[in-house]
């Protein structure tokens, strides 16, 4: 055996054995016959770091694959790095400008280049720091977004649905960033609270027409007076009286002139403003709706801005020139668009002023209602999103949708929790078409090339595209996929398709994918779609959806709060291992999990329990087993810590067949830290024998198995640690038999040491309850014990004495004077207290204590019973109360059974 140094130091260990792990293939280990398991790592952004976020959903990953793996399987956790395409090209981008130079300085060829070197040189940082973590991933076979052979499976699923009539290239309205000029997902829009306004402005009804009291103009309010100038229609409520009798008519838009009609949606609410709403279905999404539902085609949609969000003229000629060019909004000090509108409509008389009172009573007007608006940004570029009417290339998502809502409800894919199926039925059945085309220069180009007549010839090459124009001259589309297009490839695409390799046949579909909930629909449901339109089946069996790590008040973490905790920095402070256990501990299917340093701190004391009972196994010759059988045991404490052992292993295979992680991680915490640690080992004291070497041995290295999945990197180090010339060990721990739960349970050892667990604890509480001397030997009479616990006595006498300090037992009826009484099941014992402490001055100290912790009890109870207090505090000042309140009474309970207990 390895002598332990007496402080546990896991910097030491970490590197040290993920090294070897990793250098000698152990993540995965040749098992060509063994049933294979298989899981996807959501692959990071190659410009990303570890957030908490990642450490979470990683490390219940990680779990599950060295479970399976230590179960004998062919586990393969695929790993990889996603391209991410405007993360990237924005990093890059910046460089170029901190040189001085940008992107357009360059060809598209020699910008990717530069890409490329970036990647590697500075690429894929967060794949060292999933190391630091302990994930136990194949990076023999990592993979890449971008790299040939899954560029490939990018190009062919495009062709491929394209041919099949599922993408198309349309106009419809995107999120438009007008930083980075190109198209983004929903995902990628932050929405926040800005201070805004609502302006409300005169449409002059056109011919003479007029509204039901004479007025000749509907007054329509906007938060955003510039989009406007591309107006096409003024919407009401079809059951507003106040309008039925002008719908179908037409209005005029008082600065462009042009002529639009009234029409009737149901998304004019009456009730809100005047009711009248305009519509500018080129820059809105509920607008476009509308437009379409009055007939509208996207094509015939006006567009007012360009790429950069600077005014532009529309089809029909009709904006001024004097707007021609300006940006949206004010910038650099210069008015935008919508800062000339409201001046021109307020010149024309057109523009509802707001009025208020002042201080005084008096009435001030101002050109708009201040609101709070939610306004969308560009996660990245920081800038306003501008919905623009563009052509882009959509997959047919409704269609492709159809499939894996059929493989949940009949239970090919099962969802965990349960309780998410809601809400991928209510998103599926309401999906959308996907746009998958981006304004950018990195990323997978799209397969498509047009002729001089804009006509598209999509094609996995050139060639191909040319053969299909014949002799017309082509340009290949500049534009690039979404990322999340390549992504959703990733459960076949990782293992070889569109080649039919062994590996593919033998790992898809995968048997479980973890993924957070809110990709749920950007991610995993698009890789549903795709693993079940070309592998014919679904991409894994299991989806398992975890919630977010939030701050320890529940708020969501964010840089602008500086509430945001590095996991690399707690792993530097406690090791990955206390992390890692507190992840797991804290994953409680369903909850968003709340970080708390001090847990984490707390599963470092944990590792330590852990070191330290194996420098006590070693100081006493306890070494690794020499089986994975149990060893054969006559004494109960022997034969109740094996029993204790086979229920935790049951205890976990169900928590993890379950993945009930947190149930999981509990049972393996408290029968390592109660039973193992506080009573095993105690009980075991001073009669180390060669049976309770043995089990012990065993025992422990059950620990290490079982442990190995949550600590890896303690338990790797201890497994070894344990070995010994009598039993070396002939593998490392990472590959080690799980254990296998085929003993019968020995109720009758576990009945007994468990009866002596209560008794002892019992014993131990009364004498701090009335604060017996630690050192103080006392008798005890029994009275009512049955033959059960005479012979449970007699057998447990040595151990009694030891650890509850009882001298000596008697049966029969105690003496007068004081005593202590404890029961347990149908036995009394009595503890004569006459000479031990001072029973009068206990009674007293008892009483003066019950007095002032009833008092404070009272007064918490008050405040809690104050409606004014609950409703008014902070909430974590009332969850500070109800904790005290709640403290205090159980303190008040045991004064009073200490004062029971004196008579």
């Amino acid at each position: 055996m390895t002598e332990l140094p007496k402080t546990f130091d896991p910097a030491a260990i970490e590197s040290r054995w993920y090294a070897h792990w990793e250098s000698n293939g152990l993540f995965r280990p040749e098992r060509p016959d063994a049933e294979p398991f298989t899981i996807v790592n959501p692959p990071p952004n190659v410009t990303g770091s570890l957030h908490i976020g990642h450490a979470l959903d990683n490390t219940l990953q990680d779990i599950v694959i060295r479970y399976e793996r230590l179960r004998g399987k062919d586990a393969l956790w695929v790993v990889g790095t996603d391209h991410a395409g405007i993360a990237t090209q924005m990093v890059v981008e910046r460089q170029l400008n901190a040189a001085g130079s940008k992107r357009t300085d360059f060809t598209r060829e020699d910008f990717v280049a530069k890409v490329w070197e970036w990647k590697a040189e500075s690429g894929g940082a967060i794949t060292g720091q999933l190391r630091r973590l302990g994930c136990s991933m194949d990076w023999a076979n990592e993979r890449f977004t971008m790299d040939e052979g899954f560029s490939r499976a990018v190009i062919k699923t495009f062709v491929e649905l394209h041919k099949r009539g599922l993408l198309y290239r349309d106009k419809r309205l995107v999120n438009w960033d007008p930083h980075f000029r190109s198209a983004i997902s929903d995902l990628e829009v932050e929405t926040k609270e800005t201070n805004g306004g609502f302006w409300r402005f005169r449409y002059p009804l056109a011919d003479g027409v007029t509204l039901a009291d004479g007025s000749d103009h509907i007054v329509v309010a906007t938060t955003r007076p510039e989009t406007m100038l591309a107006d096409m229609a003024v919407a009401v409520h079809p059951d507003d009286p106040r309008y039925k009798d002008v719908i179908g008519k037409d209005i005029l838009q008082p600065i462009t002139g042009r002529r639009f009609r009234v029409v009737a949606d149901d998304h004019a609410d009456p009730e809100l403003g005047s009711g009248a709403v305009k519509i500018t279905p080129g820059h809105d999404f509920n607008d476009f709706e509308v437009g379409k539902r009055a007939g509208m085609k996207a094509a015939d949609m006006l567009n007012m801005f360009d790429a950069d969000a600077n005014v532009i003229q529309t089809a029909d000629g009709l904006i001024p020139d004097r707007f021609l060019g300006l940006h949206r909004f004010r910038r650099d000090g210069v008015d935008g668009a919508r800062e000339l509108v409201v001046a021109e409509m307020k010149g024309l008389g057109l523009l509802v002023p707001h009025v208020t009172k002042n201080k005084d009573g008096e009435p001030q007007e101002a050109d708009f209602e201040p609101r709070t608006i939610q306004t969308p940004y560009g996660d990245r570029s920081g800038v306003v999103i501008e919905p623009w009417l563009t052509d882009q290339w959509y997959v047919d998502a409704e269609k492709l949708a159809v499939a894996p809502m059929q493989a949940v409800r009949d239970g090919r894919i099962e969802i965990v929790p349960k309780t998410w199926e809601k809400t991928f039925f209510n998103w599926m059945e309401n999906i959308q078409p996907w746009c998958v085309s981006r304004q950018l220069w990195w990323g997978h180009q799209i397969p498509a090339w047009y002729d001089e007549d804009g006509t598209p010839y999509v094609a996995e090459t050139e060639g191909e595209a040319q053969a299909l124009a014949g002799n017309r001259k082509l340009i290949r589309d500049p534009d690039v996929l979404d990322t999340w297009f390549s992504s959703a490839l990733w459960p076949f695409g990782t293992l070889g398709w569109p080649e039919q390799t062994e590996t593919l046949a033998r790992h898809y579909p995968n048997d479980l994918l973890i993924s957070g909930f809110d990709i749920l629909f950007f991610w995993d449901a698009r890789m549903a779609m795709q693993g079940l339109e070309f592998m014919g089946d679904v991409p894994w069996r299991k989806l398992y959806l975890h919630g977010l790590v939030r701050a320890a008040d529940g708020q969501k973490m964010s840089k602008s709060k500086g509430n945001v905790v590095d996991p690399l920095g707690l792993i530097d402070r406690f090791g990955a291992d206390a992390l890692r256990f507190f992840m797991a501990a804290m994953e409680s299917q369903g909850r968003d999990v709340k970080m708390d340093e001090k847990r984490v701190e707390g599963y470092r004391n944990f590792a330590t329990k852990l070191w330290n009972a194996a420098r006590f196994l070693q100081a006493n010759g306890v070494g690794a087993s020499a089986s994975h059988e149990a060893p054969s045991a006559q004494a109960p404490v022997n034969r109740w810590i094996v029993a204790e052992t086979v229920a935790t292993v049951q205890a976990i295979d169900t928590a993890m067949k379950e993945l009930r992680f947190d149930a999981a991680a509990n049972a393996i915490y408290h029968f390592v830290w109660d039973q193992f640690c506080d009573w095993y080992i105690e009980l075991s004291k001073g009669q180390m024998d060669e049976e309770t070497r043995a089990v012990a041995g065993w025992a422990f290295d059950q620990i290490l198995v079982m442990l190995h999945p949550f600590m890896p990197f303690i338990t790797e180090e201890l497994w070894h640690a344990m070995s010994g010339s009598a039993h070396p060990r002939p593998n490392d721990l990472i590959v080690a038999q799980w254990p296998q739960a085929l003993y019968a349970v020995d109720s009758e050892a576990q009945a007994e040491i468990d009866w002596l667990i209560r008794l002892v604890s019992a014993i131990r509480a009364a004498r701090t309850e009335l604060n017996v001397p630690p050192g103080a030997k006392m008798k005890a009479l029994v009275r009512d014990a049955s033959e059960e616990t005479r012979r449970r006595l007699d057998r447990q006498g040595a151990a009694l004495a030891r650890l509850a300090r009882v001298e000596s037992l008697s049966f029969g009826e105690p003496q007068e004077g004081g005593a202590a009484q404890i029961v347990v099941d149908e036995a009394t014992f009595i503890l004569p207290l006459e000479g031990v402490i001072d029973i009068a001055a206990e009674k007293a100290r008892l009483a003066k204590a019950l007095d002032a912790t009833e008092k404070e009890r009272n007064a918490l109870a008050g405040r809690l019973n104050n409606a004014s207090f609950v409703e008014k505090a902070k909430p974590e000042a009332v969850a500070k109360a109800r904790e005290d309140h709640a403290e205090k009474s159980a303190e008040a309970e045991k004064l009073k059974a200490a004062l029971e207990r004196l008579g």
